[in-house]
């Protein structure tokens, strides 16, 4: 039962790593394969979902901006955010999340869900960002925002709130997910490891059940990219990380006892 509720708010090797400390108090002997193949036999493994939804509209007249970012490695907290629009579907039909992250210490620093893809409800998002890094010392890199080139990230009101800020602003260039892959992977993660298991059916509902989980992701996810440490922990101390990234081997399943 311990395994199949804390499987659903994450993948296999942060499941291992949450793990550690309970099976050396129980003297358990289990490597990470092995989870995975106990995992499996039973049918516990996360299944990744195609999405379906398109949430970005890039055939607008409005100005888009260059990517900034390519080769690019954030030094600090608060040195870049990208940001991403999601859609979620609840019992009566589609909404839509705005997620801002901090790429530096993965931290979701920003979030809205709204019934629609306004552009009116994404700014939503980055004003509890920029309320979240008011809280915050100041940093002494320049803030770069990056995001697709949808219509709610290029519009007047979204961009002259960047621009108010003196945030510089990078936008991808082509439809290719690497150009916002931190973005598109936290999008997953909040979705499939989180968001899936609940029924919802209204949206107030909604905001209450993500603004929960950004929480738990924020504060209880360990990454390997920065150390197996926790998003928030990163953040508000700034604390230097290291990437932990490791190879992973699929192996025959089989049932473990």
């Amino acid at each position: 039962m311990i395994i199949r509720q804390l499987h659903k708010q994450m993948g296999v090797r942060k499941l291992y790593d949450k793990l550690q400390i309970f099976m050396f108090e129980h003297q358990i002997k289990m490597g990470r394969d092995a989870l995975f193949n106990l995992l499996s036999s039973n049918k516990l493994l996360i299944r990744r979902r195609q999405r379906r939804v398109q949430t970005t509209q890039s055939t607008h007249w409005l100005r888009k901006y260059p990517n900034l970012i390519r080769n690019f490695t954030p030094a600090s907290p608060n040195h870049l955010w990208v940001s991403d629009i999601t859609y979620w579907r609840i019992e009566t039909g589609f909404i839509y999340i705005s997620l801002i992250t901090d790429a530096y210490s993965h931290k979701v620093v920003g979030y809205h869900v709204a019934e629609s893809l306004s552009s009116i409800e994404t700014i939503k998002a980055l004003k509890m960002a920029l309320f979240d890094m008011t809280r915050k010392p100041k940093r002494h890199h320049k803030l770069i925002h990056h995001s697709d080139r949808g219509l709610q990230y290029c519009s007047q009101d979204y961009t002259s709130l960047l621009k108010s800020k003196n945030i510089k602003i990078s936008m991808t260039e082509s439809g290719d997910p690497l150009e916002n892959s931190i973005a598109e992977r936290i999008n997953g993660i909040i979705k499939e490891e989180y968001l899936k298991h609940y029924s919802v059916k209204t949206i107030e509902e909604a905001k209450r059940i993500l603004d929960l989980n950004i929480k738990l992701y924020n504060k209880d996810r360990p990454h390997n990219s920065i150390g197996n440490l926790y998003p928030e922990q990163v953040h508000n101390l700034n604390l230097k990380t290291k990437k932990l990234w490791r190879t992973y081997y699929k192996k025959k399943t089989t049932l473990v006892t």
